[in-house]
């Protein structure tokens, strides 16, 4: 910015006397040059302004000062002493200067409709003066000069103005941009953050539960059958694995984007239901399975959506059904959207129910992800016994359909029971659900 601006803004009064010493000068100037010399020239020195006039440009000038505290104010006093000035002397000083100056000081910070009424009525009315009430003929030169100089003050002083506020407009929505840039980046990082902690928990708990109970197994049967403790220690040997392997792979996505190494899509799909079930039979927990052969592939969102309802829809069975129980899964694509459903039979004490407000995040967590891909996710006791959660999914319009999967047939069960175990009872991952629904829905 030039010095001479940031000064001006810095010191507006100091620069308002500034402009009315130059305006006094510059009528002062004007008052010794006589327009009508001969041959068309100016003669310098052909008059001098008396002490009436000299008071009246003094008046007028001493007015600016004030011009941006008054404008209005301004405005009045030096259009007086112009008035006066056009119906007295002869000849004539340049008074109006100060009037000129002032009326563009109204326009430049007032609004249009306000210097639509001022200019014109200050228009009018020194013309009229000059014209009407002055010692020159109503069609004198400066008569006339009067009336363009008042009107190219007002139209300078709306264009100032207007540019002001172009200005403004285009400052204040580069700011509001940016503030929405800042905003769009911190929600995204809470989303990615909300993502990585859902990902985190249905690893930690499906795994760290399944190490529990075989831990709770090997510790129960290790005097008596060391052969059931060894495959016990061994399924949870290899529960700790897998857990280690994908906390791998999720905190992996964290590394910067230049790494070659870092993954791109932190969690399985449906293609591994099978592990995931017999890792739970294997814990103790007998689950029923029924989906189509030869289903066509999912959106990526959609399958790691799907497997991890099943994942924590098992672990919920398998921590709070208590013994005895099982579990029916049902995975079925219906037209454009996957219906997943997990059943229980068990009657825990530790259920998680819909009115109990535990400390977990499964159910929660559940319901963000179904949520988020515009999907619906129902979870309440069955009526007679057992917990049902109900997940339906809407498949992106890119995936292909068949026939057979839309109807869901040629589904394939496979059951597969083992004698039940010591269950140890952890913390409800229980949350606030929609309301229990009484029908129940079989694979």
């Amino acid at each position: 910015m030039n010095p001479f601006v940031r000064w001006a803004k810095a010191h507006p009064l100091a620069f308002d006397a500034a402009l009315a010493l130059g305006v006094l000068a510059c009528m002062i100037a004007g008052s010794f040059v006589d327009p009508h010399a001969p041959q068309g020239a100016y003669g310098w020195g052909a008059r001098t302004p008396g002490p009436y006039s000299l008071l009246l440009m003094l008046l007028g000038a001493a007015a600016l000062v004030l011009r941006r505290r008054a404008p209005l104010s301004v405005l009045a006093a030096t259009v007086t002493v112009s008035v006066v000035e056009l119906a007295t002397d002869d000849p004539r000083v340049p008074v109006v200067m100060s009037a000129v100056v002032a009326l563009f000081t109204v326009a430049a910070n007032t609004d249009r409709p306000t210097t639509w009424r001022v200019g014109l009525a200050t228009m009018s009315l020194l013309t009229a003066v000059a014209m009407l009430v002055g010692p020159m003929p109503w069609y004198a030169q400066e008569n006339l000069g009067v009336f363009a100089w008042t009107g190219m003050a007002a139209a300078a002083g709306d264009a100032v103005r207007s540019r002001r506020a172009f200005v403004a407009a285009i400052r204040e929505r580069a700011e509001r941009a940016e503030r929405t840039r800042e905003e769009e980046a911190r929600r995204r990082v809470a989303e990615e953050r909300l993502r990585i902690a859902r990902d985190l928990h249905d690893v930690v708990a499906h795994h760290i539960a399944l190490v529990n109970v075989q831990a709770g197994v090997a510790a129960h049967v290790m005097d008596r059958r060391p052969d059931q403790a060894k495959e016990a220690l061994s399924h949870v040997r290899e529960a700790s694995r897998s857990a280690l392997d994908e906390l791998r792979t999720t905190v992996g996505l964290l590394r910067q984007s230049g790494d070659p190494e870092a993954p791109t899509e932190p969690a399985p799909g449906l293609d591994r239901l099978d592990d995931l079930v017999d890792s739970f039979r294997h814990a103790g927990l007998p689950v029923d399975v029924a989906r189509a052969k030869d289903a066509p592939s999912l959106p990526a969102s959609v399958d790691l959506a799907a497997y991890r309802v099943v994942q924590e829809a098992l672990t919920n069975v398998h921590k709070h059904a208590g013994p005895g129980a099982k579990a029916e899964v049902s995975v079925v694509r219906v037209g454009m959207h996957l219906e997943i459903t997990v059943l229980d039979d068990g009657s825990g004490a530790d259920a998680p129910t819909p009115d109990r407000s535990g400390g977990g995040h499964g159910l929660l967590g559940m319901r963000e992800r179904v949520t988020a891909l515009g999907g619906t996710l129902t979870a309440a006791p069955r009526y007679g016994g057992g917990f049902r959660v109900h997940a339906i999914l809407p498949l992106d319009a890119r995936t292909s359909t068949s026939a057979g999967a839309s109807a869901g047939t040629n589904t394939n069960t496979s059951t597969t029971t083992s004698t039940s175990t010591t269950t140890s009872t952890c913390t409800s991952e229980g949350a606030t659900t929609d309301a229990a629904t009484t029908g129940d829905s079989t694979a």
